[in-house]
């Protein structure tokens, strides 16, 4: 169908979109678009930009309004910078807007040669290109406040040049430097979120290099660890040698944005059993991270800085390591010291002591009652479930003696790591 519908003499002319296709599907003979559905911001200038493209026979192209989406066009075309009141139809003041873009950007990277990445040819050039990439998005990252600005230049560069990207006005030269752009946020992006944006509508030379810059240092290994894959996940994590894989790459600042990665995906699986844990980790991880952001130019210069920011959350990601198996001197497993943590910690933030013994028996116990109580599948959504469950818990609990003043906040917090620990499993 993709095909077909792409092909002038094909007999497919009309096709009903709901999403997938309204971005990024490039269509040059394309010359009408009706539109049903309310749309904004970006997705809506990427959705007008099916029917701009340049095509023989074709001098415009058409948006059909069902649904009022001329006040939404104008707010996105000022938010993306292309203009405020202009008409949708003209995209001189795109093209405006995506050299003006353009020239920040050269301006912001004048410090980079990026010469390799442009004239490298014949043996050996695409290792340059791609070593020329790798290279440009550690410039970027060389302070937090030149990473922000970078990101934002290259994402109203790309909004401008969604909706001129098919005016033969633009130069090759012009497409070949925003393409260079594109390709470092896109791995910039892929480093911070998880998924690089755009790529669909790169050549295909610069999406290969994307992904060979990114395969090349690592990250994907780091990346492709997702929450299907939670015990595998668990154990790459936590494996010293690929933490030593990772602590190998030369760039500082990428290596820094893994170890970043990686700590937050191993404290994501602490935190779905242990709230106790995961929240305290949270804080330790995010007093690094302005630590990171609060780097200076000169600091680029100072191997110690980052070597030394490495080492901090390399340590930590061994510390959620420790996390898992700290119970077993106990006799408490990773589930049951979830429970130790939280009645511990109640101890301290409401200033009461309790017996050692009795809070491992009481820790047991509870995860016990958890289990039983909240054996069904939707046992969350169900209220009366879960009014047994806090019920039984403050009986258990008063059994114990716990806790041993009045506090009725202590059963509150204890039946939220119950829904926690449950919810997650």
């Amino acid at each position: 169908m993709d095909r077909l519908f792409k092909q002038e003499r094909s007999n497919f002319k009309i096709a009903i979109v709901v999403d997938m296709w309204l971005t990024g599907f490039d269509v040059p003979c394309l010359d009408a678009i009706y539109i049903d559905k309310p749309i904004q911001q970006h997705s809506l200038i990427q959705t007008i930009s099916r029917v701009n493209r340049t095509f023989a026979g074709k001098d415009k192209g058409i948006v059909v309004d069902y649904i009022g989406i001329k006040r939404k066009m104008n707010l996105a075309l000022k938010q993306y910078g292309a203009g405020s009141e202009q008409n949708v139809e003209d995209i001189t003041a795109a093209i405006t807007e995506f050299r003006n873009h353009l020239d920040l950007l050269d301006k912001l990277m004048y410090k980079f040669d990026a010469s390799a990445y442009f004239k490298s040819a014949g043996n050996g050039a695409e290792l340059k290109k791609l070593d020329c990439l790798k290279q440009a998005q550690e410039f970027v990252q060389t302070t937090k406040e030149k990473e922000t600005r970078f990101m934002g230049l290259a994402k109203r560069l790309k909004a401008a040049y969604d909706i001129c990207v098919g005016n033969e006005g633009i130069t090759q030269t012009e497409r070949d430097r925003a393409h260079f752009y594109f390709a470092i946020r896109s791995i910039l992006h892929k480093l911070t979120k998880g998924n690089a944006p755009d790529t669909a509508q790169m050549n295909a030379r610069v999406r290969e290099m994307i992904a060979s810059a990114l395969q090349s240092e690592g990250v994907e290994d780091v990346l492709q660890l997702s929450d299907a894959e939670a015990d595998q996940a668990k154990q790459n994590i936590f494996d010293d040698e690929y933490l030593q894989h990772i602590n190998r790459i030369k760039l500082p600042n990428t290596k820094i944005k893994l170890l970043q990665m990686l700590l937050q995906k191993a404290i994501g699986q602490i935190r779905k059993v242990n709230k106790v844990k995961g929240v305290n980790f949270t804080q330790k991880m995010q007093q690094l991270v302005e630590q990171y952001n609060d780097r200076t130019e000169q600091d680029i210069l100072k191997s110690e800085v980052y070597e030394e920011m490495a080492e901090t959350l390399t340590d930590m990601i061994v510390q959620v390591r420790k996390a898992f198996t700290e119970g077993e001197e106990k006799g408490l497993s990773f589930e049951e010291t979830a429970f130790y943590d939280i009645l511990k910690s109640l101890c301290v933030k409401y200033h009461f002591t309790y017996p050692e013994d009795k809070l491992i028996a009481l820790s047991k116990r509870v995860k016990i009652l958890v289990d039983e109580q909240a054996a069904y599948p939707d046992w969350d959504k169900r209220d009366d479930i879960k009014s047994a469950l806090k019920v039984d818990l403050i009986i258990l609990l008063d059994e114990f003696g716990y806790p041993p003043v009045e506090r009725d906040e202590v059963y509150g917090e204890i039946f939220e790591q119950a829904e926690n620990f449950k919810k997650n499993l």
